[in-house]
């Protein structure tokens, strides 16, 4: 089920699991664009083509929040807030165990290899 955070009229905000994909690929599954324009086109009951512009990306085994223009004014500012660095993206790392020959040493950002 799609998870909607922030909604206007030129922007959608949706809560992307590990599991989506944001862009299509290989495999044939569908996009997570797909379902916000299917989500919109419901919600508001337009007929034809739903315009959603793809701002970014997550990989397919991240999770987090996908920002989505609804407008192509919208896509066309964001674009350029994303080129000139004017958006902030905060990521967040969590590992369930250590899997492979790399330990961390006492800097919590770098990584040693062991053996």
């Amino acid at each position: 089920m799609l998870e909607v955070l922030y909604e206007d009229n030129h922007i959608i905000a949706v809560n992307k699991k590990a599991s989506d994909i944001v862009q299509g690929d290989k495999t044939g599954d569908r996009p997570l664009p797909e379902y916000v324009k299917d989500y919109i086109k419901k919600k508001y009951n337009k007929s034809g083509k739903v315009f959603l512009g793809v701002v970014h990306r997550l990989d397919r085994p991240v999770s987090g929040v996908i920002l989505f223009a609804r407008t192509s004014k919208a896509l066309s500012r964001l674009n350029e807030m994303f080129r000139e660095k004017k958006v902030q993206k905060n990521v967040l790392g969590h590992r369930k165990k250590q899997t492979s020959k790399y330990k961390r040493n006492s800097s919590p950002l770098s990584i040693k290899k062991s053996g």
